[in-house]
């Protein structure tokens, strides 16, 4: 499949994201220039298409068969990506009509009419070196919003910065709310990233202590250590699943068995609302923390904090 490969080069070219140079999106693109193997560059037309079509096409003429219930799929990795690079445009109907298509723009048009002597060369494809002159690379921006959306965050001093999410979020806020208030003075020890589980890590003091991270998946999400009291805080971010539940205690304290420190086991949610949502799976003798109301505690352990104010 000689276009096939060409496209994919042209897309990386163009500079479109790893995921946007997948067989899926360039057969896309064919589709929507009525181009098949045996065709010439200069016979792609941008007549108007639906996903639907785009299927079609891609079945009849290249082998690939895509089920009716991808066209989602379709219209998220390839659609959305290529109207959000100039490649392509929508004829503005509601969504939800069936008359809704879409067409590739005259500029890239000229971009693949132009690909049969000169491919990718930039000083013989003048539409190439022209798009890519107006418009900045997909890739580019991505990155750029992505390096943008991140949540700066101090560790132990040193400047890093979480991926965005409400999950972040509430590890931010342990370390930058909870650990002044409840565990002054100490020290992380390990915090993952939803995109990079072991984002900050000291093995070093993690292991001085008596615990040897095997299996990550057991790891709490923010590790904290307060050393005037020898105390160690094993803290789970909880968003939407893994509050301290009696499974979840049983766990962390077979893996921490060497450990001589004090043990602290805490949930930390961001609303109470959330709160409520994960009460009932709470283990007893555990903490709970929640950032709409930093300066509170909620003690799951009986008698232990009863009397007169």
């Amino acid at each position: 499949m000689d276009k096939l490969k060409d496209i994919k080069a042209l897309l990386v070219t163009i500079g479109m994201p790893k995921a946007q140079q997948s067989d899926l999106c360039a057969l896309t693109i064919l589709a929507m220039a009525d181009l098949t193997n045996s065709d010439k560059y200069t016979d792609a037309t941008n007549d108007w298409i639906r996903i639907h079509e785009v299927i079609v096409f891609i079945r009849s003429n290249y082998g690939v068969n895509y089920a009716e219930n991808t066209r989602e799929t379709i219209r998220k990795q390839a659609m959305h990506h290529f109207r959000a690079a100039a490649l392509i445009e929508d004829n503005g109907v509601a969504t939800n009509s069936p008359k809704y298509g879409y067409r590739l723009t005259d500029e890239f048009l000229s971009v693949i009419h132009q690909m049969d002597k000169s491919q990718m060369d930039l000083t013989r494809n003048k539409a190439l070196k022209s798009f890519l002159n107006h418009h900045e690379k997909l890739v580019d921006v991505y990155t750029s919003k992505k390096r943008i959306r991140k949540m700066p965050v101090r560790i132990n001093g040193s400047d890093y910065s979480f991926s965005p999410g409400s999950h972040n979020k509430l590890q931010k806020a342990i370390l930058e709310e909870f650990a002044p208030r409840f565990a002054p003075g100490s020290s992380c020890l390990y915090v993952g990233d939803t995109t990079h589980r072991d984002m900050f890590k000291d093995e070093s003091t993690l292991r001085k202590l008596g615990l040897i991270i095997t299996i990550h998946d057991k790891m709490p999400d923010v590790v904290l250590y307060r050393e005037d009291k020898d105390w160690l805080y094993f803290i789970e971010a909880v968003d939407s699943v893994g509050p301290m539940s009696p499974e979840r205690v049983r766990d962390i304290t077979q893996m921490s068995s060497e450990v001589k420190s004090g043990i602290i086991f805490v949930t930390a949610f961001l609303t109470f609302s959330k709160f409520k949502q994960f009460s009932e799976q709470l283990a007893w003798e555990t903490e709970v923390w929640i950032a709409d109301m930093p300066d509170h505690m909620i003690h799951l352990n009986g008698d232990k904090f009863m009397g007169p104010r």
